[in-house]
């Protein structure tokens, strides 16, 4: 599914502003990963094998837990030799350089990648900087062009929110945390979001740091206070109350629910539908998660599931829902 178009007289020229994202991901987060693409971009990658999503849609990297990079295309060749030419127009203002093969498959052996890179680098003029760059750029290779552009690279934010002080051996991954906070809320600016069963506050968390306004609670003393304490540690504001959910009102523009599941939190159908009721009546839109398969409860709640996919740890699976 292509969502650029090329506009060229020559065989090298400037184009509109397009972002490419090189993803990675393990094989049990695939289905995540191209569900968290289908939410913030519309689309999945560019074709089997081919890790990157074309998109007009500047979005910072670090958002995802699964995207690399995000190039900025500023020209568009047929050889890496018209790149390499008209680079040279590119004003740099005193600053230092680097140029990085971004990889968006395994067809560029690696020795080849060095080449293009230093190719490309010896025609802007400026001086590079292997280490410490003032600028970023970055080269790939898509469907026979070349791409170049400003590069931005992936912080990995969410793997600092690993060190919690307060930690809970069945809540979510801070990885799949991030994901589902970007599949709930994909375009945070006017948005409010709930996580009316926050626990310790692993999505709240990811949420906060991507600037996603959402609250949370919780009706387990415990995992309130340990969310606070999680929350502070990271220099976030306490958003969570301690409630029922099923008592709560209001009205959210998205909501995460993640269904409870361990040994002290066995839920009967009906107490799993009493709770789904309660989402129904605080979101028109709800992102599940479960570990048993519930649709028939999620329908019979009002709501319609739109998209979904399967999250696996081993034996272990989670099912991620996506209802309106």
């Amino acid at each position: 599914m292509k969502q650029y178009q090329y506009d060229l007289d020559n065989e090298t020229n400037s184009m509109a502003p397009s972002y490419v994202y090189m993803y990675a991901c393990h094989e049990e987060e695939a289905q995540l990963c191209q569900l968290e693409l289908r939410s913030l971009f519309g689309m999945e990658s560019e074709g089997e094998g081919t890790h990157c999503v074309v998109s007009s849609i500047g979005m910072d990297p670090s958002r995802s837990p699964f995207i690399k990079q995000r190039l900025t295309v500023s020209f568009v060749g047929d050889t890496v030799q018209a790149i390499a030419a008209a680079v040279n127009a590119i004003e740099l203002d005193g600053a230092t350089f680097k140029v990085v093969f971004a990889a968006i498959d395994k067809s560029v052996p690696y020795n080849e990648q060095r080449q293009i890179e230093r190719e490309v680098g010896a025609g802007i003029r400026g001086k590079a900087e292997m280490r410490s760059p003032d600028r970023l750029f970055g080269i790939t290779c898509l469907d026979g062009r070349w791409l170049f552009g400003e590069c931005m690279t992936n912080e990995a934010i969410w793997l600092k929110h690993n060190t919690k002080p307060q930690q809970y051996s069945t809540a979510l991954s801070t990885r799949m945390a991030r994901a589902i906070a970007n599949i709930a809320v994909p375009f945070p600016e006017g948005i409010t979001a709930i996580d009316p069963c926050c626990g310790i506050g692993t999505v709240l968390i990811e949420a906060l740091s991507m600037g996603i306004n959402m609250i949370g609670s919780d009706m387990n003393p415990l995992a309130v206070r340990g969310a606070r304490t999680n929350l502070a540690h990271f220099g976030f504001p306490d958003v969570v109350a301690l409630q029922d959910m099923r008592t709560l009102t209001g009205s959210y523009d998205a909501a995460v629910l993640d269904m409870p599941y361990n040994l002290c939190s066995v839920l009967s159908p009906s107490d799993q539908l009493s709770m789904l009721e309660s989402l129904r009546g605080l979101t028109a839109k709800a992102v599940i998660v479960t570990t048993e398969t519930i649709d028939e409860l999620v329908i019979q709640a009002g709501f319609t599931i739109s998209d979904r996919c399967v999250v696996r740890k081993g034996s272990f699976s989670r099912q991620v829902l996506v209802c309106y």
